[in-house]
C-alpha cells in the first residue's frame, strides 16, 4: 500500500472545506435567504481554494483573509489566473462587511454574483492540481 503525499492530504482538505463553504453559501441563498451569511461563505471557499493551491505549490502563506495578498502569491506561481483573481478581489471585503450590525444585507443579485465567482475561483484553482489534490 502506496502511502499518501502528505502535501497532497493538506491541499485536498483546504478543498474540502472550500467545497463545504460553497455548499454552506447555496442553502443560505434558499428562501427565506440569508445573503450576508451566504456571502461571507463565498469568500471563506475562494480564500480556502486559494490555500489549497498554495499549499501545493509549498508556498508558505500568512493568516489573512486577503484575497487580494493570497491571489498574488498564485499568479506569481500561476500568471493565467490573474484576471480572475482580480475580478473576484472584491470577495474580500464579505470575510467582514456583513458580520456585524451596521450595513444593510446584500442584494440578491450581490450574493448571487458573488456565489458564481466564489464557484469560478474554486473550479479554475482546482484545475491546475493534479486530481490526487481534489476532494
Amino acid at each position: 500500500m502506496r502511502r499518501e503525499d502528505p502535501r497532497a492530504h493538506l491541499a485536498r482538505s483546504w478543498f474540502v472545506r472550500a467545497q463545504r463553504d460553497l455548499a454552506s453559501s447555496e442553502r443560505l441563498l434558499v428562501q427565506p435567504a440569508f445573503p450576508a451569511e451566504a456571502v461571507f461563505h463565498c469568500q471563506q471557499a475562494a480564500e480556502k481554494a486559494l490555500k489549497g493551491f498554495l499549499v501545493w505549490q509549498n508556498q508558505p502563506f500568512r493568516k489573512t483573509h486577503d484575497l487580494i495578498k493570497l491571489g498574488g502569491q498564485c499568479v506569481a506561481l500561476d500568471p493565467s489566473l490573474e484576471p480572475l483573481l482580480r475580478r473576484a478581489a472584491p470577495l474580500t471585503d464579505y470575510a467582514w462587511k456583513f458580520r456585524y450590525p451596521g450595513e444593510s444585507d446584500p442584494s440578491p443579485t450581490e450574493a448571487d454574483e458573488a456565489l458564481r465567482l466564489a464557484r469560478e475561483v474554486y473550479a479554475e484553482v482546482l484545475s491546475r492540481l493534479p486530481s490526487e489534490v481534489h476532494p
